[in-house]
Formats: structure tokens, C-alpha cells, sequence
């Protein structure tokens, strides 16, 4: 009998290796930056770029956990709304008389139990599908906070709290900084642990990761909840950043979060996509908008450029999976062929 290893994993390519999405949204990055760079002589200046980034980082810590969202095949669309909520208490509490640490603990809180709302529900009615239940979320944490302030204002915060949005750490901000550690942390998360390989599976076949012993059910509670805290997470930075709150704070936020992942290569029906992808995305939309604000484009013509980016991003994506379906009947064709020849040969 002839003799056959079998590989567990494909042959590295180095064609394969930078014909990854992630190295296109580089190469995307690259270009805005000689764009933005031409458009202003003070934009490669490192000071400008490095406070450029806590423009859009606020909104970019959703993003993490919604790449997780994604890859189980659903959407958070609350995740603005959360926002708003947990920024509108803790601004009442503490001008209630509650300390800033604790009204900023009760913030996180807040965010976490809205996350959980949407995860238990999500899970409890299943014949319901996600965009229809965390819209409906969104609708009524966003009330919540009309119904607490109204149409007021609420700030006075300390000090010591405006640092949060707006400081720096060796010439470095404060925001950046807490960024990274939460990217690598999610990162970890997603690629190198148990949890994230069965994000990974439930994505791709739900049954099966049920049959297969799988904890869906707390799984999907958990991936909503940590997009909740994010939230959370997201209310701290801006809140500092603008002095005060208000009920519409982070309003249209979860359409550039989703724009975020969705460009970062996670795929729309689940079981595809990396955090590497979704960072990246964030600095290509965020750097973007900020180029774009340097000419005073108004805000309509950055959505329909960032509208225009998601079109192409879906493009790629269909004609990349397309491309690696026919790949892999191809390589079953030729196993199948290999096989019968085998067969031959040993009669």
C-alpha cells in the first residue's frame, strides 16, 4: 500500500500571506496618509497625528467586541444608545453626590448589565434575530436617558476626570494607551484561547457547535455582555472629552463601529474575521474623517465615502471566498482523482 502523510495545515505562501485583506487595508492606510499629508503640511507632524487619534478612538473600543459580535454571525446596534445610558447616570449620580470613582464604576456597571439585557434576550427568544431585538434595546436605553435628563445637560465634572480624554502619558494619550492594552487583550482573547475558537465555530455552523458540546447559549451572553462594558468603556472617554453629557451623546456611533469591523474583513454572516483587520479599519476610517475635516467636508460626504469603502470591502470579500471555494473543490477534486488512481493501482 502506498504510503501518504497527511497535513494539518496548508503550505505557507507567501503570495497567499500578502493577499490578505489585512495588508490591503495597509496599503489603504499608506494612501490616506500621503493624501491627508498633501492636503496639510502639519498633518505628518508625530504630535498632530498622536492627538488626532482620540477623535476617533472613543468609539473605536465598541469595535472590539462587536468584531466578536460579528463572528458569531450577529449585530449589537444598542451599543450607542449603552453608551449614552451609562454616561447619563453616572453624570446624575455623581451630581447627586456620589463620587467620581464610584459614579465612574456605576458608568461600567451599567453598560455591563445593558450588554447582558441584550445577550440573555437574544438567547432566550432565539426565533428573534439579533438586529431585531438590540434595536429594539436601543430604543429604549436611548429613552431611558430622555426620560432621566431630557433635553438637559449634565456635567461639572472634576479636574482630575478631564485627564482621562485628554492627557498624555510621555508625550503619548491617555486613550491611545488604554487602547492597545484592551487590542491585545481582545486579540489574545479572539486567537489564542478556547473562547474564541468556539466564537470561531458557532460562527460557522451553529448546529453543529451545539451537537459538538459547545456552550452557545454562554457564549453569546458573554460576547454581548463585554460589548456592553465596552460601552461602558466608550462613556468614560467621551463624557470626559466633551465636559458634560447629554441623552443624544454618541448618537449614530454603532453605524461607524459597524462600518469599522465590516471594512477589517469580518464577514457579515459569521465565522470570519480577525482583530488585526478591525484595528487597522479603525485607523483607516478615523484618519480618513480627520483628512477630510481638514478641507471641511461636510459630514454627508464622509458617509457616503465611508459608504463607498464598505461597498468595496464587501466586493473583495465575496470575490476572496468565491475564489477560495473554488480552491478548495479543486484540491477535493484532486484528492478524489488521487484516491481512485490509488485504488487502481492496488487492484
Amino acid at each position: 500500500m502506498e504510503h501518504r502523510d497527511i497535513i494539518a495545515k496548508k503550505p505557507f505562501s507567501l503570495k497567499a500571506f500578502f493577499f490578505q485583506w489585512e495588508w490591503i487595508l495597509v496599503l489603504l492606510l499608506v494612501i490616506i496618509n500621503i493624501i491627508n499629508s498633501s492636503i496639510s503640511p502639519y498633518y505628518m507632524n508625530v504630535g498632530n497625528l498622536l492627538g488626532a487619534t482620540m477623535t476617533f478612538l472613543d468609539k473605536a473600543f465598541i469595535a472590539l467586541p462587536v468584531t466578536f459580535v460579528m463572528i458569531l454571525g450577529d449585530i449589537d446596534i444598542s451599543v450607542a444608545s449603552t453608551a449614552a445610558l451609562s454616561s447619563v447616570i453616572m453624570a446624575v449620580s455623581y451630581n447627586g453626590g456620589l463620587p467620581m470613582a464610584l459614579a465612574m464604576v456605576l458608568c461600567l456597571i451599567v453598560g455591563t448589565a445593558c450588554g447582558f439585557i441584550n445577550g440573555t434576550l437574544i438567547v432566550r427568544f432565539k426565533e428573534l434575530p439579533s438586529a431585531i431585538v438590540t434595536i429594539s434595546t436601543q430604543i429604549i436605553y436611548r429613552g431611558i436617558a430622555y426620560i432621566i435628563l431630557e433635553n438637559r445637560s449634565s456635567g461639572k465634572f472634576p479636574d482630575w476626570y478631564r485627564e482621562l480624554g485628554w492627557g498624555y502619558v510621555g508625550g503619548i494619550p491617555v486613550m491611545l494607551i488604554v487602547f492597545a492594552v484592551f487590542a491585545v487583550i481582545y486579540g489574545l482573547l479572539l486567537h489564542k484561547t478556547t473562547f474564541g475558537r468556539s466564537v470561531y465555530a458557532i460562527g460557522n455552523n451553529i448546529t453543529a457547535s451545539r451537537f459538538s458540546g459547545i456552550q452557545v447559549d454562554k457564549i453569546k451572553v458573554t460576547v454581548f455582555t463585554l460589548a456592553g462594558f465596552m460601552s461602558g468603556v466608550t462613556a468614560l472617554f467621551l463624557t470626559s472629552r466633551m465636559g458634560s453629557t447629554r441623552p443624544n451623546i454618541a448618537l449614530n456611533y454603532e453605524i461607524d463601529v459597524i462600518a469599522m469591523v465590516v471594512l477589517g474583513g469580518v464577514s457579515a454572516s459569521g465565522g470570519k474575521g480577525r482583530i488585526i483587520g478591525t484595528i487597522i479599519s479603525i485607523f483607516v476610517i478615523g484618519l480618513l474623517r480627520y483628512g477630510l475635516g481638514l478641507i471641511n467636508v461636510n459630514a454627508q460626504i464622509m458617509l457616503i465615502v465611508i459608504g463607498l469603502l464598505l461597498i468595496f470591502a464587501v466586493m473583495i470579500s465575496n470575490i476572496q471566498a468565491k475564489r477560495s471555494a473554488l480552491q478548495n473543490r479543486n484540491l477535493k477534486a484532486r484528492k478524489a482523482d488521487a484516491g481512485t488512481n490509488s485504488e487502481t493501482k492496488g487492484i
